[in-house]
Formats: C-alpha cells, structure tokens, sequence
C-alpha cells in the first residue's frame, strides 16, 4: 500500500493502543509477521451475507434499484465477470495487472507481484483478483494503494485490463452495483 514493511512496523509501534493489542493477541509488539496475520484476519471478516445483490440473486427484483441493474449488466457485458465471478465475486484466481495497456505502471518492485514471490517472468505484473466483497468500504484501491475511489479504480480497470473507456454515467452505474455487494457483518458468536 506504497509503503515498506519498516515503516508500517514503525507508525504501528508508535501508537500504544496497536502496541497492546498486538500483546494481547500476539504476546508481542507488532511485526510483520504479526501484522500480515492480522490482516489475514480482518479480510476473512469481509464476507458478509445478505447483501442487497445476494438479496436480488435469491429472487427480491426490489433489494436493488434500476440503476444499479443497469451497473449489474454493464459489468458483465464488458467481461468484468470473467474475473471478478464466483460466490466472492473474485478472490479465486490470479491474473496480469495491465492486460491491454500497462503504459504509466510497473515503476515500482511492488508493481511486479507474484514475479516477486516466485521469480518467474511469467508472474511479472501477476496479481490475485481481488473480491469484491464489501469494496466500497476497502478504498484505497489495487496492490499499491494508489486509487483513492471506487470510481477511479473502474475507469483504471476498463482501461488496463480491457483497452477500453466507459462513459461517466456507466462508471457512477457500475460503482453503483458493486456497492450493492456490501453485506451484513458478521456478529460475535
């Protein structure tokens, strides 16, 4: 999230309150193994149920409106599904970041994904396809962080994975479905 591990380790363990509760979960103060736990840890939290679009899948036509629908459609016409699919909308596969067009990425190491796990040129600019769970609520957006809005990250992904351009009132629709992929949060059993 354009940052290194040193320094999240270093704001992390300026504050007492991550500092106590990495201790009491942890038995000790935050490090990167303990921080990447933790974060494994609030995104298995993201799947939620009974989001308004689970609500439409099971049959309720009213859980979301026209233009939402409208979203629904423009984002399967153009291939989104073909990559964002299944129960989590995504989450499932691993897939080049910058298919048609890569012009302006790749400045970074961070930029080199799974090729930085496995040092395979064929992973260079591979990343896992995230869910789209509970997207409206993950922002910034993409491995580095470097997309502040929901709406910017569909024109970026339109244009580097699919070479192509959406009309501003096609994006707002779109935005508008995948918020409706915003579920209920789990209750403490």
């Amino acid at each position: 999230m354009a940052s290194s591990w040193a320094e999240v380790i270093q704001k992390l363990n300026h504050s007492s309150n991550y500092i106590n509760q990495f201790y009491a979960l942890y038995q000790k103060s935050p490090d990167a193994e303990s921080v990447r736990d933790a974060i494994a840890a609030y995104e298995r939290s993201l799947i939620t149920p009974d989001s308004r679009f689970d609500l439409y899948l099971r049959g309720d036509e009213q859980a979301i409106t026209t233009q939402e629908k409208h979203g629904y459609r423009v984002f399967k016409e153009y291939g989104c599904a073909s990559c964002h699919q299944g129960v989590a909308v995504g989450g499932n596969l691993f897939e080049k970041f910058g298919v048609m067009n890569n012009e302006g990425r790749g400045s970074s190491k961070a930029d080199l994904g799974r090729f930085n796990v496995t040092g395979l040129e064929k992973d260079k600019y591979v990343f896992k396809v995230p869910s789209l769970r509970n997207v409206e609520l993950t922002s910034p957006y993409f491995h580095d962080g470097s997309v502040a809005t929901l709406e910017d990250a569909i024109r970026t992904m339109v244009k580097f994975q699919l070479g192509r351009s959406l009309s501003d009132s096609d994006v707002e629709d779109v935005a508008m479905f995948l918020r409706t992929l915003t579920g209920r949060p789990r209750t403490k059993q």
